[in-house]
């Protein structure tokens, strides 16, 4: 593995070399809402810029998501926002939109993450080439549209557990350059598929994962 590819993984979702893990006490997920289209989009771009400093030019090009895209994900009611409380790091570093709202259960709270979590049947993956789902049957939910902010410590797992406490049978695909993500999904135990097309005609390499995250 090249030099540049294993600190693309080492960084992975901690953010630019010589920059520790944010250590977030807790991270809550719940459904995004109009006000915070801001914040997610500055996520998004976060994620973009942790994709081209790994080796991955190409995933998310030319504005994907885009802000319809989100507020699709939000219509169908599988926008979901990671957020973490407002303490004293928060400050640290440039300004993150989406902060100081008041959490559920109290306090303040900043926007950290966002994904897509819908249910099947997802139109892209009724065609897999070079294998085969684990399951084909049952229903099952897709995660699209990962991104957190790369300081902040814990949020792919957090996604990752509450996905897993909701559906079984849960399906993600990725870019070829997506390493990190790849590297992720089987410390996750996603099992490669296969490849499936976009309507874009573009592929993507397809995971499935049968049963909670341990």
């Amino acid at each position: 593995m090249a030099n540049a590819e294993k600190e693309g993984l080492r960084r992975g979702l901690t953010g630019p070399a010589g920059k520790s893990r944010e250590k977030t006490p807790a991270l809550d997920i719940r459904p995004a809402r109009e006000e915070d289209l801001p914040a997610i989009l500055d996520i998004l771009d976060a994620a973009r810029g942790i994709m081209r400093a790994s080796g991955n030019p190409t995933q998310w090009a030319d504005g994907y998501p885009s802000e319809a895209a989100v507020r699709s994900d939000m219509a169908k009611g599988g926008g979901m926002l990671v957020t973490a409380p407002l303490g004293e790091r928060a400050g640290r570093g440039r300004e993150r939109a989406g902060g100081g709202r008041e959490r559920a259960g109290g306090g303040r709270e900043r926007a950290v993450g966002y994904f897509a979590f819908l249910p099947s049947p997802e139109p892209t993956y009724a065609r897999i080439d070079g294998g085969a789902w684990l399951d084909d049957r049952l229903p099952y939910h897709v995660i699209h549209r990962i991104a957190s902010y790369p300081e902040v410590h814990g949020v792919f797992d957090a996604m990752l557990r509450w996905a897993g406490r909701r559906e079984g049978n849960l399906r993600i695909d990725t870019h070829r350059d997506n390493r990190i993500m790849q590297h992720l999904l089987g410390k996750h135990g996603f099992r490669y598929c296969g490849i499936i097309y976009l309507t874009s005609g573009d592929e993507r390499l397809a995971y499935q994962r049968l049963g909670e995250d341990s």
